[in-house]
């Protein structure tokens, strides 16, 4: 008799089966880009003040060895990303090449100062680290200034910071959209067999028993939609890189290996908590009940 309702109970492939799957995979594709969007937005912050330029201006009176001993030192730094030695002789060529003229042949010598160009890492691009990075690299009496745009790292930070808050609550809003509009599918689904479930408390089968089936059947189809959409956001993810290369600095593999396990692990615990609620929903009601909800 247990093998019969439980026979009843789960089509896996049914209609039910392939409109749910359809309705999952569409709300999971909606949370994967919001992850997707997250995680691309993190790495081009991350791109974005790793790019900002420190310019050590330093002494003629230091020899170019001596430069390049500090160079060394600086590259040690925690907070340095990389470094480029920029030379007098260098600084000109750029300055006659981008402006085309020489300001060595009306002045006499060259204005340019020596430099070593510094990117640092992100996470000491702040007002804070920065100032705390300059005082400590002025300690050496050979360099005579440190040239950086202030007000466009205090605007790099601000924006961030703002689309940060902005992507956040998109996120968390859409969260609860998604579970919302899940349990839904899911309800109804299970709506359709309360009479079998009722049927199934009679003849005594436990409530582990006629859950077991339902909340099989949700689990595959949370597998089932995440895997889609998953395979989606990759094609996406493809075309864009292919598009456009030089994305693949945001789009990196880890950011769609996250978005990927998002996606399948919300989907099959989204899926069958929100059968579990709904199951055990009709699973206390009485048989009178059945009838006008």
């Amino acid at each position: 008799m247990k093998t019969k309702y439980k026979n009843n109970s789960v089509s896996y492939f049914d209609m039910q089966f392939i409109t749910s799957s359809i309705s999952t995979t569409l709300v999971l594709l909606l949370l994967g880009l919001v992850v997707f969007f997250v995680l691309t937005a993190h790495n081009l912050s991350v791109y974005v003040r790793e790019n900002i330029n420190f310019s050590v201006i330093v002494s003629d009176d230091m020899k170019e060895s001596d430069i390049l001993k500090m160079q060394k030192h600086l590259n040690l730094e925690p907070f340095v990303k990389e470094t480029e030695y920029i030379s007098k002789e260098r600084a000109l060529q750029e300055q006659r090449e981008a402006m085309g003229t020489n300001p060595e042949e009306f002045l006499g010598y060259n204005p340019f100062k020596a430099s070593i160009e510094i990117k640092l890492h992100s996470n000491y691009t702040n007002a804070d680290s920065i100032a705390k990075i300059e005082r400590l690299i002025k300690r050496n009496t050979n360099i005579q200034e440190i040239l950086y745009q202030k007000e466009l790292i205090d605007t790099v930070n601000e924006n961030i910071r703002n689309i940060s808050m902005v992507l956040l609550g998109l996120a968390v809003l859409l969260t609860f959209v998604s579970f919302a509009l899940i349990n839904n599918t899911i309800r109804l689904t299970i709506y359709s067999k309360r009479f079998l479930i009722h049927t199934m408390k009679l003849v005594g089968a436990s409530w582990g028993f006629i859950r077991r089936p339902f909340m099989w059947r949700n689990f595959w189809i949370g597998v089932l939609a995440g895997l889609i959409a998953d395979s989606i956001l990759w094609c996406a993810a493809y075309w864009l890189v292919s598009y456009e290369p030089d994305l693949i600095k945001l789009v990196t593999f880890n950011v769609m290996l996250t978005v990927s396990g998002a996606v399948l692990i919300f989907g099959v615990c989204i899926t069958c908590f929100c059968a579990y609620l709904s199951i055990n929903k009709y699973l206390k009601m009485k048989a009178g009940a059945l009838y006008y909800i």
